[in-house]
């Protein structure tokens, strides 16, 4: 069971206005400078979306890069500035991720970590930066792992100077006795070629955060508070569009042992003002840890979760975007994107005198109402989407 115990400016073209509708990119800030732009269009020299084939490349972002927490030093975050290729045709680009153990000695606890892409809007840093997430897994139980994503589709963010932003949720670190935190290692593969359909532009819609939580079953505490409903407007016309997204549930102990031992639905709608819309539902549930996480840890890395593996990579649900109106992909008619969870109820949590009263017969573990840490955790998912254009 698990234990919850200046770099290089990134460009960025999406600050919101009132209407949540991203703003367009300046000239200087396309994709065709080498920077970073979110909800840029690819645009080269000649104002086409054309670039030439590029070269087969790697790029070595991380490397065993130490990710640990001592009290006084706290590595659990860190940035660098990887320099990719510039603009060019690649039909696939991927990246290796590999966990080692600082000294020998990893941390014994499954933790989430999650690696980004940092767009900073005035380049400055500061509360304007955006964390695109282009890979989350979970750490194993005190050994290392490796696992590869396929990046293709993100390559609109991929390319010249790229701020990278690592997250392990390590509370360990040289000296502890239950390790020394873990040895972060990316390495990023440009195949050159050309798609049947480009990706032109990656929109973030809602990122994830370090300490962000979506609870869920809690009446006081809405989803729709904590995630809003988004809408964007293309800002360049599009021949498709699809969704990335990528959750994970976490917490214990309560009813039906949510979020990360239950199986809730979610469902994301995409809707434009001309009537037309867009259903996906999916699941998130990982039956196949026995198989797929990584073989000779300690603790129940065998056991489903909810979209995740102690020891293995999360993956992304991809899915295309059907039934958007001709408007809408032209970029004259605004896209609104909701989020929502099955229905959920905690009974086994704490509660306000004015909102009920615990049932302490629902809670999954034995545990008493109130939270503690550890075998009784508040149900929350973790979960960040972009949506993708194509030409």
């Amino acid at each position: 069971m698990s234990s919850r115990p200046s770099s290089v400016a990134a460009v960025v073209a999406f600050a919101l206005s009132a209407g949540a509708a991203f703003a367009a990119c300046s000239p200087s800030a396309t994709t065709a400078t080498g920077e970073t732009c979110a909800d840029c269009t690819d645009a080269s020299a000649d104002g086409s979306t054309h670039f030439p084939v590029g070269t087969d490349s790697v790029v070595t972002g991380f490397e065993a890069t130490l990710f640990s927490f001592t009290g006084s030093e706290n590595r659990r975050t860190n940035d660098l500035t990887a320099a990719f290729p510039p603009a060019a045709a690649f039909d696939n680009i991927t990246m290796t991720l590999t966990l080692a153990c600082p000294s020998g000695k990893c941390d014994a606890w499954d933790r989430a970590g999650t690696v980004g892409v940092v767009i900073d809007e005035d380049g400055v840093g500061g509360n304007d930066e955006q964390v695109i997430e282009i890979a989350r897994f979970m750490t194993p139980y005190g050994v290392g792992g490796t696992w590869t994503y396929d990046l293709t589709d993100l390559a609109p963010i991929l390319r010249g100077p790229v701020k990278l932003r690592g997250f392990i949720d390590t509370w360990v670190g040289p000296g502890s006795s239950y390790g020394n935190g873990w040895a972060l290692t990316t390495t990023f593969a440009f195949h050159g070629g050309t798609l049947e359909r480009t990706p032109i532009a990656v929109i973030p819609i809602w990122q994830h955060g370090a300490d962000s939580a979506l609870v869920v079953g809690d009446s006081q505490k809405p989803l729709s508070a904590s995630l809003p409903d988004q809408t964007r407007t293309l800002r360049a016309p599009a021949s498709a569009v699809s969704l990335r997204t990528i959750i994970t549930g976490h917490g214990q102990g309560n009813a039906g042992n949510c979020a990360e031992f239950c199986k809730l639905e979610h469902t994301t709608t995409l809707s434009t003002t001309g009537g037309t819309s867009s259903v996906n539902k999916v699941t998130p549930w990982r039956n196949d840890c026995r198989t797929t996480a990584v073989a000779g840890q300690q603790g129940t890395w065998t056991l489903s979760r909810a979209g995740w593996c102690p020891g293995a990579d999360v993956r992304a649900w991809n899915y295309d975007v059907t039934g958007l109106s001709a408007a809408a992909l032209a970029g004259r008619e605004p896209i609104v994107v909701h989020h929502g969870v099955a229905a959920y109820d905690n009974t086994c949590r704490e509660m306000p005198t004015d909102s009920g009263t615990c049932n302490q017969a629902t809670c999954s573990l034995g545990t008493p109402c109130a939270y503690d840490g550890g075998n009784h955790t508040e149900p929350f998912f973790r979960l960040s989407t972009v949506m993708i254009t194509y030409r």
